[in-house]
């Protein structure tokens, strides 16, 4: 059996970010990724194979609610699902780490606080090449610097809306973007500002990914291994089930087996809970790390809207994902618990629109929809839940979600309608599936988080604020499972600062 000091399970905002802060320390690391490299191929930049095709998406069948089939949108890549995102890339509001009401029920404090995190978002930001501006969004928590890379700049049109919302009281501000772009100097730029890239793998290798900037650059290290197509199926524990001592890992058929000294699960929110919860044994009946029954629950994913705006006015822009909103983040006058967040999409193009459009609608039809559409996301916090939670029955992962706390979310879709109305009144509103797949809305779990929530308590959480499991001392969870509660915000760039907090505690222990 080979051994090494580290093992990293999961090369995505996670397991790639520790990997690149533990790379130069020395230690024998080895990186087990269940996929492979995503090809650099044409098909990167096809709407049909990407989004109808489902191109780069597992084909596993989970289930959820009276054992029906659930496809879910999530992909095995080095790199995980930072391959196919936005890169929008936002830190958590202040108040977010602290306990808040909201109307349907509270979203607990965490064991950590904004200050604790701050200096490792400035760290992820420059890390993956976030371009922004301070100052310009009214709920932005305290920024110790300003960004390194300047904000993406509006098109025309985007300029245009970006003006009328100020004209409407509110403050729109510049996404937080993850690219490769240097606008003043186009000859260098990797990023050419296309119209593939939110929820398009990046053929350019321009946009920000956990495999581009964290996991090549690592590997080229001699004291890094990366085995891809290597499954972990198991992780053991001594006889006492105090210390994780292997891993069982099917690479391509055949079975192998690892130890090491630290062992860091980074699969996932969803599949680090069904690894734990698949290695249970005589000490840990329930699953690794499991006492508090905590490990699957309070699985969370936000709530979410894709939605087309069909306006009079033409939009030629082709990068559009440049603008956001949270002036209705906390709430507002008539509602004073929190609604969420807006922000731009990608552009669509003809071939995305048109499952949502009547199956009648000529394709000229089409054609002047997008011609004339501008495209938005919302975001909304989904509540903590214990009976939402992922669990595995008959060796199937099964994931069961009811959604919570819609009523501000729901108010806040209502409200950008009636000011994008009394900007342009011949605006029109079509739901934009593409973006959330099938089984809408449980498939779309981009934003996974929950599962196995850090905290001081051992009886109400699995992790410890350093994120190494309450039970086993040489056992790290470095994923979207840690969160206590979700924001309102991409998750990706909370996942990030924290895997560089995590890694530097794990360089203090092993010196």
């Amino acid at each position: 059996m080979q051994h090494y000091d580290i093992i990293i399970i999961g090369t995505g905002a996670g397991g790639g970010t520790i990997l690149h802060k533990l790379k130069n320390s020395g230690k024998k690391i080895l990186v087990l990724e269940r996929g492979t490299f995503m090809p650099q191929e044409k098909e990167n930049w096809d709407t049909d194979e990407v989004f109808r095709k489902e191109r780069y998406h597992t084909k596993e069948v989970w289930k959820t609610e009276d054992d029906k089939e659930l496809h879910p949108g999530t992909g095995y890549w080095v790199g995980g699902n930072t391959k196919v995102y936005g890169a929008a890339l936002f830190r958590l509001r202040e108040k977010d780490f602290e306990k808040i009401q909201h109307a349907d029920g509270i979203s607990i404090e965490w064991p950590i606080s904004y200050r604790d995190i701050e200096p490792y978002y400035n760290e992820a930001e420059k890390l993956y090449q976030v371009h922004g501006k301070m100052g310009l969004d009214p709920t932005e928590p305290y920024r110790s610097e300003e960004y390194a890379f300047p904000e993406v700049s509006h098109e025309p049109r985007i300029q245009e809306l970006h003006n009328n919302l100020t004209e409407k009281g509110l403050h729109p501000f510049y996404i937080p973007l993850g690219v490769k772009l240097n606008e003043a100097d186009a000859i260098r730029s990797k990023c050419i500002r296309c119209n593939t890239c939110d929820g398009f793998p990046c053929l350019l290798h321009a946009k920000s990914d956990a495999d581009i900037n964290c996991v090549r650059p690592a590997i080229d290290n001699d004291t890094v291994t990366l085995l891809t197509n290597a499954k972990v199926i198991k992780l053991n524990t001594n006889n006492s089930g105090n210390e994780i001592v292997s891993v069982d890992v099917e690479v391509v058929t055949e079975l192998h087996q690892f130890s090491a000294d630290i062992f860091i699960l980074s699969a996932g929110a969803i599949n680090s809970a069904v690894l734990l919860l698949k290695s249970a044994n005589s000490s840990h009946p329930n699953g690794l790390a499991n006492k508090s029954s905590q490990v699957g629950r309070n699985f969370m994913k936000h709530n979410s809207t894709a939605m087309i705006g069909v306006s009079t006015k033409p939009n030629p822009t082709v990068f559009q994902k440049t603008l956001a909103v949270n002036d209705f983040y906390w709430g507002d006058d008539e509602f004073k618990f929190p609604m969420g967040h807006i922000q731009l999409l990608g552009k669509s193009n003809k071939g995305q629109i048109s499952g949502d459009a009547p199956f009648f609608t000529p394709g000229f039809v089409l054609g002047e929809m997008v011609t004339h559409s501008i495209d938005w996301w919302m975001t909304g916090e989904d509540l903590a839940d214990p009976e939402n939670r992922v669990q595995v029955i008959n060796d199937e992962i099964h994931l069961d979600y009811k959604e919570n706390n819609t009523e501000g979310f729901e108010r806040m879709i209502k409200k950008l309608k009636d000011i994008l109305y009394s900007i342009d009144s011949g605006h029109s509103f079509i739901p934009h599936s593409f973006y959330l797949t099938k089984n809408i809305p449980l498939a779309a779990v981009g934003h996974q988080c929950g599962t196995a929530r850090f905290g001081i308590d051992e009886i109400t959480s699995v992790l410890d604020i350093n994120c190494r499991t309450h039970e086993i001392n040489n056992l790290y969870v470095v994923d979207g499972s840690f969160f206590p509660s979700s924001g309102a915000v991409n998750p990706s760039l909370t996942i990030i600062a924290n895997a560089l907090r995590i890694g530097e505690h794990i360089l203090e222990r092993i010196k």
